[in-house]
């Protein structure tokens, strides 16, 4: 990217409100101040942060015959949306064949650069989950294992430290200790898929689990009322939850109630599969089956429409939902999907609209309960725009 750029953007700050001008240079947030001038300003936020997106547009960071060219291609489509850092997530497979997987996404960002400023780390969920029906999803069952820390070095080893959140069941033995080496290597631990009991949940979080996994979700059609594993993590003060804010995934009432146990920790991420993006219709899915996508973007089981395939909304819609529905005010939707999760994941662009904060910005409006995206900004350098021009990618 070419760190010499500048670039001025007025608008109204996402978190207060107020009119501002930012200036932008060598990739920063260079300089801001007050405007007196209002009218029509759009909103300006910091950039989305998805920590949980298995592809986008057709791509698929689960299938083996993906190119460094469409890693690239799909990272680029991704941050046009506004989501300008995000975490490919790699879910349950033959050892092998995530050796294979997670090796292309290093071998792309060492290829290029410049996109491991987007795609931040990768995100494995899986194979250390719960066998159990109901709670283990889409996820193949004949890959499912206990956590093996030698098996994951030689993960690690192929995605060339790429690999930094870990979603994992704790109800498996030999969770703690692998837990407590995942935090010693400065990686994010996440429970998820998991029938764990509030003991065994509660021991994760002593050896430093932190986050929960599309909270709510991969989870038993039924549960006991108490104690159960939803209860637990969200009694949990150290848990930081993820949910997929969708309207399909969860009720509302569940994501109000989520909020109200967690304002200051929730976070929101999009889950979003291959399909999203792509147009109605039915398609053959990477799990099996077809597979039914709604023109309200709800993604089904083609021969059993009650039943999710999977998450086709990208993370801005979780923001319109959650807006749209009266569950929070618009500050706090675009901070549940960007500052809170980059804060969570010690990232630099927590900072937000700052001066010295990463020059990753998102102008838009809020036209008729939707979100209308005008420009992006990536490292201070405008990623798409009316006029079609994109930031230099060639360094």
């Amino acid at each position: 990217m070419n760190k010499s750029a500048n670039a001025v953007v007025n608008g109204r700050h996402i978190q207060t409100g107020q009119p501002i001008q930012i200036s932008l240079n060598n990739s920063l947030i260079a300089g801001i101040e007050s405007l007196s001038d209002t009218e029509d300003l759009p909103w300006i936020g910091p950039g989305l942060v998805d920590l949980q997106v298995n592809g986008y547009a057709g791509f698929d960071f689960n299938t083996l015959s993906l190119s460094s060219d469409d890693i690239c291609n799909v990272a680029l489509k991704i941050a046009a949306l506004g989501v300008t850092s995000f975490y490919p997530t790699i879910i349950t497979n033959s050892d092998h064949t995530l050796e294979k997987l997670l090796g292309a996404i290093a071998q792309a960002c060492a290829e290029h650069p410049w996109l491991q400023r987007i795609l931040r780390g990768i995100h494995l969920e899986g194979p250390f989950i719960s066998p159990e029906d109901g709670v283990r999803g889409a996820h193949d069952i004949q890959y499912v294992k206990a956590p093996d820390w030698e098996q994951f070095q030689r993960w690690q080893q192929a995605a060339q430290g790429m690999i930094r959140v870990v979603t994992l069941s704790p109800e498996w033995n030999s969770a703690p200790a692998f837990i407590a080496e995942c935090i010693r290597h400065h990686i994010v631990v996440s429970i998820g898929h998991t029938s764990a009991t509030p003991e065994q949940i509660n021991s994760a979080v002593v050896a430093g689990a932190r986050m929960c996994t599309h909270l709510g979700n991969g989870a038993h059609l039924l549960l006991p009322r108490h104690p159960n594993y939803i209860w637990e993590q969200l009694a949990q003060d150290e848990l930081y939850p993820c949910v997929i804010a969708d309207g399909f995934h969860l009720p509302d009432q569940v994501l109000k109630v989520f909020h109200k146990v967690k304002p200051d920790k929730l976070m929101i991420a999009s889950d979003a599969v291959s399909l999203s993006g792509l147009a109605p219709g039915t398609y053959k899915s990477f799990i099996g089956g077809n597979v039914v996508l709604t023109t309200e973007g709800r993604l089904h089981m083609a021969d059993n429409p009650d039943l999710l395939a999977g998450s086709a909304q990208m993370l801005p819609y979780g923001v319109e939902h959650l807006v749209r529905n009266n569950l929070c005010g618009l500050a706090e939707a675009w901070a549940m999907a960007s500052t809170r999760p980059a804060s969570f994941m010690k990232l630099p662009e927590a900072h937000g609209l700052q001066v010295g904060a990463p020059g990753d910005l998102v102008v838009f409006d809020w036209h008729q309960e939707q979100l209308v995206i005008h420009q992006v900004y990536k490292d201070g350098q405008p990623l798409t725009s009316s006029n079609g021009s994109t930031f230099d990618s060639q360094s």
